[in-house]
């Protein structure tokens, strides 16, 4: 299931570079990370964020510092990819586990 979750995030994040033919912006870069940020605090809340999204995170925040926006945007939309797989693994063991637990 977790390579299932992985392949999503990849799909997910690979649909969001198609749409980022263009050079991208400092707002479009602005919204990407918000989108980002939110996820990933979602999937804090549900006690399942992933190592790999905050370093996405990092590296979005560092593109853009060195005015790399279209890498910036690409960084930041894998990082929301990362992050709403991690909160899908979170919902999804969230109804399974009880199925784990010894009886």
């Amino acid at each position: 299931m977790r390579t299932q979750l992985i392949g999503i995030a990849v799909a997910l994040s690979a649909a969001g570079f198609a749409g980022a033919a263009l050079a991208a912006s400092e707002a479009d870069y602005k919204a990407a990370l918000a989108k980002a940020e939110a996820a990933d605090q979602q999937a804090h809340t549900l006690k399942n964020q992933w190592t790999t999204t905050e370093d996405e995170l990092k590296e979005a925040k560092a593109q853009a510092a060195a005015g790399k926006y279209d890498e910036a945007v690409k960084a930041a939309q894998h990082a929301e990819a990362l992050a709403n797989a991690s909160i899908a693994q979170a919902k999804e063991q969230e109804k399974l586990w009880p199925d784990a637990v010894v009886r």
